[in-house]
């Protein structure tokens, strides 16, 4: 099929598989986030991404199957919302692309959810994933009390990905709102809606809410990572889901987080959800 077919025949049994691969200590993986890399554009102009997933922000190291893919879309200002168009599969990265060229004036905003896996985790790689998300001590002990009793990790997650694509040249920000941001994403299941005027500079201020369901998640912890160092900085957001942080470099950087809770009607097991936002901070002029 070509580029401007989504749906491409894949086995269900991969996803699941590489749910496994992730998550069971044969990939050094344990958060496992998911997120979009920005490629070269087509000579049509449609912005192109990599959507691969890795245990740290900015190599991805495993591809994600297309069958996996639940919704997608990219907005360009003026334009309606049309979900993105297979390009490729590679070992590491599903490439997709806008549906339609971007002017080099206009930034643009794009995202993906994907459907929910659920998997088990051995113990000793349960500590080290609390640890890479920084969870909240009710998880934690949560966790140890189920652990006490003998219960294995059992989760089901979901992730979602978003991105903000820079204008080619000075022009309007995508889909902004008077806040100067990108809109939020009805329908997500959790969401980064950054409220800071677009584009960012290295010094500028990051301010970004937090929605799952559409509505304000408070107290969760987010990572801030670039691609020019393994530091992060952890920010936790407050009575209104936001939060307020330095980006100190001109870089690629990832905003990330997981909510991880009890899940609803299932005793003992857990449901997740995985956010990240990637962005570029250029130079001061």
């Amino acid at each position: 099929m070509g580029a401007g077919k989504l749906n491409r025949p894949r086995g269900a049994t991969r996803a699941v598989a590489l749910a496994t691969l992730l998550l069971c200590g044969t990939a050094p993986a344990w958060a496992h986030d998911s997120w979009f890399a920005p490629l070269p554009r087509t000579d049509r102009g449609e912005a192109v991404f990599a959507f691969g997933t890795g245990n740290q922000f900015p190599v991805q190291e495993v591809t994600i199957p297309l069958t996996q893919l639940q919704r997608s879309g990219c907005q360009g200002p003026g334009q309606r919302v049309a979900p993105m168009r297979w390009v490729a599969d590679r070992p590491v990265a599903l490439v997709l692309r806008s549906a339609r060229p971007v002017p080099a004036t206009a930034a643009l905003t794009c995202w993906a959810q994907l459907h929910p896996i659920p998997i088990e985790i051995d113990d000793a790689t349960v500590e080290v994933y609390l640890n890479e998300i920084s969870a909240l001590p009710a998880v934690r002990e949560r966790w140890a009390a189920l652990r006490a009793r003998g219960v294995r990790f059992q989760e089901t997650y979901t992730k979602v990905a978003r991105v903000e694509l820079n204008a080619l040249e000075p022009g309007a920000a995508a889909a902004a709102p008077s806040s100067g941001g990108p809109e939020a994403v009805p329908g997500l299941a959790l969401d980064l809606r950054v409220e800071s005027p677009l584009p960012l500079r290295a010094g500028d201020t990051l301010r970004a809410q937090l929605l799952r369901d559409g509505q304000p998640l408070a107290g969760l912890p987010l990572e801030l990572r670039s691609d020019l160092s393994p530091l992060g900085i952890w920010r936790q957001t407050d009575a209104e889901g936001r939060i307020s942080v330095p980006v100190p470099l001109a870089a690629n950087w990832l905003l990330r987080g997981v909510d991880l809770r009890p899940a609803e009607g299932r005793p003992d097991a857990w449901d997740s959800r995985f956010i990240t936002l990637a962005f570029e901070a250029l130079p001061r002029r």
